[in-house]
């Protein structure tokens, strides 16, 4: 026995001497570039490849089957005058006893050198296809490759080595220098990545690969520039169809046209893992930083190899949102406050596909103001907006931008008005101010027409407490909606001031001249406060009741002014005219009458009155008011006149009818006699709007007529106690008549 051990340790003994002995016998004496035409050959039959071996292929073959390519280049068979990539070394050896069991056990894999080039031409073909097919002559229409007779194993077993996968167990893994662009004829957009440089640790499956990457990504549509590192252990089971990549760690800077020369640094860090089996793929623990912005997430996306669909939580810690949008190149419109933007914080639910993104459960903070609900694009290629947002509160006016210098035909209407007041100003004595000329609103476009037409929003708001163009709107509440050019005010409610403000509206962007129509309805509003707040000169008090309804059309103020058409009532409650002393200047005119010289001041500047009403009817522009009524204490006021919304300008024509001593009057010499009671004494207002009723005045030529109609008024008294019944009455009649022409 131990002489057959022996000859069977020399046998084996022998057996392996002489595969080593053939192992270098082929390495040495067989010498693969030899057969670099047969190689090129098997390439483009077997696999479509146009393979150009330039340098000397090294090889070994046992127990390693090593080799060794310089300075290949690969093309498809069908552009076989265009490569696509050419390689300066690539180096990898397999052990060979392994391969037997389809397990490929591999040393290091080295590729230096790579430039991957992909290009469509202007027919949209790109130089890979053809890749992985034999030549056309081999499929002629027609044939069929011969069908070989299969045997089956006499047990009725499949052969079990067949089905088995392909076990990996590599040493590691090393690209350097390696670079793969690809560019588009049809829109000539380039993309490109340069410098890479990728190692691993070794490869096996179940087992956590390091894995390093390096490289500079570039494209010129728009041109950007970034740098990036990868880090983290890869772990992967072909069986399964699972794959995670543990310890994420992403890092770089980004640069270019997007950024205005700005530099974006950025950071990624979490667990990733995709599970084709079950078609879903999340990213946890997810950490990442841009400039100044810190955030978390929490993502996980199903049906990821057909209609990806994300759903997850994001978290963005407070931030200075104006300077980090400065920090990328986003150029933020000058605002009222330059410290608005500068506090922002969000907390919401994520729910996106391939062509909408919804925030949802959402809870946004801005400089102090806190919004919940969701806000999100249902559909990128309508960019449909929707909009669900409650509010605590907003000041609006400091997001608008600052107030602008005045264009020149404000700037002139101002200088009018003001030269008009000063002179107008005193006790109502002066001559009545000119009707005013100059415009008083800008040719500039307002409205972008372009960006109109494509919005498709729905918009749901309600804000506790909103700031306005200066007014504290309270209790706000908005709906509005958009679609295909016509643009919808549904509702828009607030109390202001303890009034309350009910609108709706729509612009019609279709037309070439955008059309626009609104009602709206202000009830118990103080007319001074609104004044106040757009920083106008009071000159009337009480609680206004409005009801509009007007249209217009143009893309400036100046266009929606002129073509402004429409109706409006109003109602003023418990008011006072501001600087306007009616019943002083109705007592001067009555002392004049009276001739008696006053001799007293005025004791108020103002005119109270209990209600003042009127309707409003809207013609390009030009308000005509024929039923303007004014109950003052003693006094009923009756006016029709026009006010000109185009230069801002009255012209009314005003009666004072007196009702009676009502009151102390300011002065004696204006006592109120019973002759007086009754007539309709008349009053002109006319000059710039800002005025009021400082800018009215008792028609002398008017009081003119009053005058002689009392003189023979009185007259007619002195013949009828004159003559008594010494004449007959119809020689009196005809003596008053005489007096009374």
């Amino acid at each position: 026995m131990k002489a057959l051990g022996k000859i069977l340790g020399l046998v084996i003994l022998g057996l392996l001497l002489l595969i080593v002995a053939l192992g270098f016998a082929l390495t040495h004496l067989f010498d693969p570039n030899d057969y670099k035409d047969e190689i090129r050959a098997l390439a483009r039959d077997k696999a479509g490849l146009e393979l150009n071996i330039a340098g000397d292929i090294g090889w070994s073959l046992f127990p390693w089957l090593g080799l060794q390519l310089h300075d290949t280049t690969l093309a498809s068979v069908r552009t076989p005058e265009q490569p696509f990539a050419d390689l300066r070394m690539l180096g990898l050896s397999v052990r060979v006893l392994p391969l037997l069991s389809r397990e490929v056990q591999m040393s290091d894999i080295a590729l230096n050198g790579l430039n991957l080039t992909l290009a469509r031409d202007e027919s949209g073909k790109g130089n890979w296809e053809g890749v992985g097919q034999p030549p056309a002559s081999e499929t002629q229409p027609g044939s069929s490759p011969a069908e070989e007779p299969t045997e089956t194993p006499a047990d009725g077993s499949q052969d079990d080595d067949a089905r088995r996968p392909l076990q990996l167990d590599i040493d590691s893994l090393t690209i350097s220098d390696a670079r793969v662009s690809y560019h588009d004829a049809q829109s000539g957009q380039q993309y490109s990545a340069e410098g890479i440089e990728l190692t691993t640790g070794a490869i096996r499956e179940a087992t956590s690969i390091p894995v390093k990457l390096n490289a500079f990504f570039g494209s010129n549509q728009p041109v950007m520039r970034a740098r990036t590192e990868l880090q983290g252990a890869l772990r992967f089971d072909t069986r399964l169809q699972r794959y995670q990549f543990e310890d994420l760690r992403l890092s770089g800077e980004a640069s270019g046209e997007p950024l205005q020369g700005k530099t974006l640094s950025f950071t990624a860090q979490g667990q990733l893992l995709a599970d084709f089996a079950a078609d879903i793929a999340e990213w946890t623990s997810l950490k990442f930083t841009a400039n100044q912005l810190r955030g978390l997430a929490e993502l996980k996306a199903r049906d990821v190899q057909e209609q990806p669909k994300i759903t997850g939580t994001l978290s963005i810690a407070e931030f200075n949102l104006r300077e980090f949008l400065d920090s990328i190149g986003q150029q933020i419109p000058a605002t009222a406050d330059n410290a608005a933007l500068s506090k922002a914080e969000l907390v919401t639910r994520l729910n996106a596909s391939s062509n909408s993104l919804a925030f949802e459960e959402l809870d946004l903070k801005l400089d102090g103001s806190t919004f919940t609900g969701q806000i999100g694009i249902s559909d990128f290629a309508k960019q449909a907006l929707r909009v669900d947002l409650k509010g605590d509160q907003l000041n609006l006016d400091r997001y608008l931008p600052p107030p602008g210098k005045q264009d020149s035909a404000g700037s002139a209407r101002k200088s009018e008005v003001a030269a008009t007041e000063a002179a107008v100003i005193g006790s109502g004595t002066t001559p009545l101010p000119d009707k005013p000329t100059q415009q008083a609103w800008s040719e500039a476009s307002v409205l972008p027409i372009g960006t109109l037409r494509g919005l498709d929003t729905r918009i749901n708001l309600t804000i506790a407490s909103l700031t306005a163009m200066k007014l504290p709107l309270d209790d706000f509440a908005l709906k509005a909606r958009s679609a295909g050019g016509l643009l919808t005010l549904e509702d828009l409610r607030s109390n202001l001031y303890n009034g309350r403000i009910e609108a709706t509206a729509s612009l019609d962007v279709r037309p070439d001249v955008p059309l626009i129509t609104a009602q709206t309805r202000l009830a118990r509003i103080p007319v001074e406060r609104l004044l106040q707040s757009q920083d106008e000169n009071v000159t009337i008090k009480g609680l206004l009741n409005l009801d509009g309804d007007i249209r217009s059309q143009g893309n400036s103020q100046k266009a929606w002014i002129d073509n402004l058409n429409g109706k409006i009532g109003f109602l003023v409650d418990n008011g006072v005219l501001v600087d306007a002393n009616l019943e002083q200047q109705l007592c001067r005119a009555i002392a004049t009458l009276n001739r008696k010289p006053l001799t007293s001041e005025p004791r108020s500047k103002d005119t109270p009155f209990r209600q003042l009403k009127g309707n409003l009817t809207l013609r390009n522009g030009v308000a005509t008011n024929p039923d303007l009524k004014a109950s003052i204490p003693g006094l009923t006021v009756n006016g029709n006149g026009d006010v000109d919304l185009r230069v801002l300008g009255m012209d009314y024509r005003v009666g004072i009818i007196i009702e009676g001593d009502k009151g102390t009057m300011p002065d004696p010499a204006c006592a109120v006699n019973e002759r007086y009671v009754g007539i309709e004494w008349p009053l002109r207002c006319r000059g710039p709007l800002e005025l009021g009723a400082k800018a009215c005045r008792f028609d002398n030529d008017g009081l003119g007529k009053i005058a002689a109609r009392l003189a023979g008024e009185k007259l007619n008294e002195k013949i009828e106690e004159k003559l008594g019944d010494k004449v007959s009455p119809e020689l009196k009649d005809a003596l008053k008549g005489l007096f009374n022409r």
